[in-house]
């Protein structure tokens, strides 16, 4: 302190002011603890100690694990933000608008406070690849009632549970002895129904626990769609024997078997709210059914191939079909007429879903792409009718402008996703709030979609958008190798075989000819069609999966060594053995007909699964396995 400081204060200020000496020296008070002046927080060592672990782990010889956050889709932010707004919004019809930059993201609202914009529904953006431990095809997908999970059924008969915020694995169940073709949640999201390649159909509840079980089809003929009725009282099916049965729900019984279509019968679903149903066949027609009578009210002829996915719209009046001709059709109701035709698809079309808010549809086809189709905006070509050239010698001429009927107008796709998958894109499904899109393909992934995010510029419209990431075991799917055994299986000090993957693509996994279904017809060479799902056995002992056929060997892990009992079908079928030898061994019994396997691959070891004589046993490679 200097000498000026240390002087009194100025006379001119008053008396009050001045500080006054204490005579008590008892009233001063003198701090004891935190004396020190204030110190800048303590640095984190988190990243320090993270690097000595990765030292440690690089000098004790393991792999190192990069950690990485989670991908997350919360639709809570946007929900509350909406809630709010549409209590504080000026007029019913106001919305803010968003700006086209990163940070804008808060402001995105769930697509149903977008009503007069549809482009805000296109998921077209890549999100997460979901895989489980044992890799094959997933046949079917669909979320949960509650929104919160997504379940999926693959060729080896499991139902999986993933998260829906997350997408990460939640648990794993052995459902079925075979593939799981179809599943279908009730209305009231109380049970869900599910059926397999050999007819069979199983109750669930919401937990997972079986029900009951029964065969459902003539001479164990696939049973490939299910579809509940909108009071849930009952439900329809669709088989592979030529038939739609109706079946009381609480009874378990068939109530009608309708019959018309000429050759295997594909999907099949009820209308949202009316007593009608829908169904597609490999006879490449398309059948409208009164359910209370059983008789055809309409059939439609459009397509120039088997129809393989069927979908109703929201609101009912529309009903999109998908077919192996390369052609998405959507036909109305309420006139019974071609609406739209959507022509996109390089290959068939394998699958269908339309969006629960806005007029978007989805479809998926062989060659991996998911396509986003429009159909709120109206083509110019349906505005103008149809007249011939007059150098055109038709009838069609001579009728007068009025009596001609215009072309069904083709529509282009909005949004295209070229490589979303490697193969077949089986099943599509969105969210029941519209911002998600899930996709099941035959390539063993489960993959997610989300909204584009304002100012991304790797959008998909800005770059054309990539092909995903390939999914790497222990990473997207949420494996590791201290994971607990699964469900169903066995542990894995079992015999070797869990956590072991061949270098196959689609010939077999793990050793078994034809366990997830790959047997093809007879005369093919598992280029072009096949059956999807079947039995297998294991073809070789030492990898042999348990609980998916029951191969000729004497390894004990052929038997259930833990998971639920097992279902009525396995006291009905005995599934047959396959081959003991390695690599040209067929894939266990059944028919040699449909997809079962041959005796010995020998003759044909390229082939992939089964045929009349000629079993593919364990085969590297193959083309491209068609669903049917």
């Amino acid at each position: 302190m200097t000498k000026a400081e240390r002087q009194p204060l100025s006379a001119l200020l008053p008396t009050k002011v001045l500080p006054a000496k204490h005579s008590i020296p008892h009233i001063e008070w003198t701090p004891t603890r935190y004396k020190d002046p204030p110190q800048p927080p303590p640095t984190d060592d988190r990243a320090q100690e993270q690097e000595l672990a990765y030292a440690k782990q690089f000098m004790d010889g393991k792999m190192i694990k990069k950690t990485r956050p989670r991908r997350t889709v919360d639709f809570n932010g946007g929900m509350g933000r909406w809630n709010t707004l549409r209590k504080l919004r000026p007029n019913p019809l106001y919305t803010p608008q968003m700006r086209p930059c990163p940070p804008s993201i808060i402001d995105l609202l769930p697509p149903k406070a977008y009503t007069d914009n549809a482009s805000t529904s296109l998921c077209t953006k890549f999100v997460h690849t979901s895989t489980n431990k044992i890799r094959c095809p997933v046949n079917v997908v669909t979320w949960t009632p509650e929104g919160r999970r997504i379940l999926t059924g693959s060729t080896s008969g499991e139902f999986t549970l993933w998260n829906g915020l997350t997408f990460n694995f939640e648990t794993i169940l052995q459902a079925h002895d075979t593939a799981v073709c179809t599943l279908s949640f009730t209305h009231s999201g109380a049970y869900l129904a599910s059926a397999d390649k050999t007819g069979v159909i199983k109750y669930f509840e919401p937990n997972m626990n079986n029900l009951t079980a029964w065969q459902g089809s003539n001479s164990r003929e696939a049973i490939r769609g299910i579809s509940f009725s909108p009071d849930d009282r009952r439900f329809a099916t669709a088989s592979d024997d030529s038939s739609v049965r109706i079946w009381s729900f609480q009874e378990s019984r068939v109530e009608s078997v309708l019959t018309g279509h000429g050759w295997d019968v594909k999907c099949v679903q009820w209308h949202p709210t009316k007593g009608l149903i829908v169904s597609g066949s490999k006879d490449n027609q398309i059948k409208f059914w009164d359910p209370r009578t059983g008789t055809v009210l309409s059939t439609l002829h459009q397509h120039k191939n088997t129809i393989q996915a069927l979908a109703w719209s929201p609101n009912g009046n529309l009903v999109a079909s998908a077919s192996r001709d390369q052609t998405v059709r959507v036909f109305d109701i309420r006139a019974m007429k071609e609406y739209r035709v959507l022509k996109g698809h390089k290959k068939e079309v394998c699958s269908v879903a339309w969006h629960p808010v806005h007029p978007i549809l989805v479809s998926g086809g062989s060659e991996g792409s998911i396509i986003h189709w429009d159909l709120s905006s109206e083509e110019s070509s349906s505005m103008t009718p149809f007249l011939p050239p007059p150098s055109t010698k038709s009838k069609l001429s001579d009728l007068p402008a009025h009596l001609v009927l215009p072309p069904t107008p083709t529509t282009l796709p909005r949004a295209t996703i070229a490589e979303a998958h490697d193969s077949n894109v089986w099943s599509l499904a969105f969210h029941p709030l519209g911002h998600l899109l899930v996709s099941a393909s035959n390539d063993h992934t489960t993959r997610f979609w989300s909204r584009e995010r304002p100012g991304d510029s790797d959008a998909v419209f800005s770059t054309g958008g990539e092909k995903p990431p390939a999914a790497v075991d222990g990473a997207d799917g949420d494996w590791d190798e201290e994971d607990m055994a699964v469900p169903g299986f066995g542990g894995a000090g079992s015999g070797g075989w869990y956590g072991r993957e061949e270098d196959g693509y689609e010939g077999g996994t793990n050793g078994t000819g034809a366990a997830y279904g790959n047997g093809n017809l007879p005369t093919q060479n598992g280029y072009d069609t096949g059956d999807r799902g079947g039995f297998g056995g294991g073809a070789d002992d030492e990898f042999s999966i348990p609980g998916i056929g029951d191969g000729a060997s004497a390894n004990t892990n052929s038997s259930r060594t833990n998971g639920p009992s097992p279902s009525q079908d396995d006291a009905i079928y005995a599934p047959g053995a396959g081959s003991s030898n390695e690599w040209y061994g067929g894939g266990g019994g059944g028919d040699r007909e449909r997809g079962g396997a041959g005796e010995r691959g020998f003759n044909d070891s390229w082939g992939r699964g089964g045929g009349r004589e000629n079993g593919g046993g364990r085969q590297r490679w193959g083309g491209r396995r068609s669903r049917y």
